[in-house]
């Protein structure tokens, strides 16, 4: 059993990563740390986890984990990621794992120098949905693929949001661009090659809260759009010669909507409709890691498929500054 150690009482711990964790058959959490001790002791009694520290350099220092699930704020996640691997743990961090391509390389440096697995916790690339979609676009089922669509959009306007924070790495780009991104990478094993966007920022926070984005990926293209002020949506449609691929809940699976695939033939006389019973993608992506870090197969997001990631986002702020393409 892989011994995970938590890195904050962030609200996504809370509710889906740990208690995934805990569901899960090869690994399982022995200790909560936090600045606030009893904020500690209070998550770990709640998850029957047998482990509190006040803070997150004593747990590092602990012989009572093995890896570490980083939730902080997304301007912390690079120096933690750091400073664990150099304690010699393991490291899922949650997404993105930096602001910067740059970034990524010194992380990089620290895995190998200390000969860890640091992953970015991209729960999409275990959920059944996107296997599937890899699996039918592998198979022809649209035919050839020539353009994706999509959009993942919410409102928040909370001041004392991290997502409105630049200072904690706050704005849509980094929040939730990273979906669009990392899905088409995932399922074409294609990277772009350069980018046109629009980004629009807000005047009180100075985030960006929206963009919108066309990427070329040579043999089709990919547009989508984001927003972290607008009404909810969530919607990836990839469309061929011979059909299209719609996913109805593409990054939050059965939460804003079921968790199905409909493919849909040419002529719009005949669709199916594929549907994913809680696919407990948090889960799957615990298991997967700790398979990984038990030396056996399994498929995990490499620093270099981060890499990779973040640079597309990156290209996508460089474009927004001018007009025409950027290369990525």
């Amino acid at each position: 059993m892989l011994r995970f150690g938590i890195l904050s009482t962030a609200k996504i711990g809370r509710d889906a990563v740990v208690p995934a964790i805990q569901d899960a058959e090869n690994c399982v959490v022995t200790a909560v740390a936090s600045r606030d001790l009893p904020r500690a002791r209070a998550m770990a009694d709640r998850f029957s986890v047998p482990y509190a520290f006040g803070s997150y350099e004593e747990m590092l220092a602990s012989d009572v984990i093995d890896a570490v699930y980083i939730p902080l704020p997304t301007s912390q996640h690079v120096e933690w990621s750091i400073k664990a691997a150099d304690a010699g743990k393991h490291v899922l961090c949650e997404k993105p794992i930096a602001l910067k391509a740059e970034e990524i390389e010194t992380v990089i440096a620290a895995r190998d120098r200390n000969k860890v697995l640091i992953a970015e916790a991209f729960m999409v690339t275990y959920a059944p949905v996107w296997l599937k979609v890899r699996e039918l676009l592998a198979d022809g089922a649209i035919g050839k693929l020539r353009h994706v669509q999509g959009a993942f959009t919410y409102f928040n306007r909370d001041a004392n949001n991290m997502r409105n924070i630049p200072e904690l790495g706050g704005g849509a780009l980094p929040d939730i661009g990273v979906y669009p991104t990392i899905t088409t990478r995932f399922v074409t094993g294609l990277e772009p090659k350069r980018v046109q966007a629009v980004t629009e920022r807000d005047p009180d926070f100075g985030t960006d809260i929206y963009s919108s984005v066309k990427a070329d990926f040579g043999d089709f293209e990919v547009s989508f759009y984001i927003a972290t002020q607008m009404a909810n949506r969530q919607v990836m449609v990839f469309h061929g010669t011979e059909g299209f691929i719609e996913l109805k809940s593409p990054f939050n699976a059965d939460r804003w909507g079921a968790e199905e695939i409909e493919v849909t033939n040419q002529k719009h006389t005949e669709s199916q409709i594929f549907r994913f019973q809680d696919s407990r993608q948090y889960r799957r992506q615990a298991e997967a890691f700790a398979r990984a870090v038990a030396g056996n197969k399994a498929d995990v997001v490499t620093l270099e498929n981060s890499l990779k990631n973040q640079k597309f986002i990156d290209a996508i702020y460089r474009a927004s500054t001018h007009d025409g393409w950027e290369k990525v």
